[in-house]
């Protein structure tokens, strides 16, 4: 699975999502007012999504691809519709 995604990408995302959440766990004891930790909850939400992005295109384009030349397409398809399903869940 390594070599179908893009993890300096992921592991530069996931680290920024980190410093977000430590940022909110901060804006919660320092009394911030609820919509702007709100706005920063929503952030790390999308940022979140964009981490499964990454992995869905990596997943089609390496994993999907490569089943459906030298696999079983039905078997690929199904891993396929399961990952979108996942990702949907986001």
């Amino acid at each position: 699975m390594r070599q179908c995604m893009d993890s300096e990408n992921l592991h530069r995302r996931i680290s920024r999502i980190q410093g977000q959440l430590r940022a909110i766990d901060r804006m919660i004891d320092e009394d911030i007012p609820c919509e702007d930790i709100l706005v920063q909850v929503n952030a790390v939400k999308k940022a979140v999504h964009g981490v499964g992005v990454v992995i869905l295109d990596g997943h089609l384009k390496h994993c999907v691809r490569d089943g459906l030349e030298h696999g079983d397409a039905d078997k690929t398809i199904e891993s396929f519709a399961k990952a979108v399903e996942q990702f949907s869940k986001i």
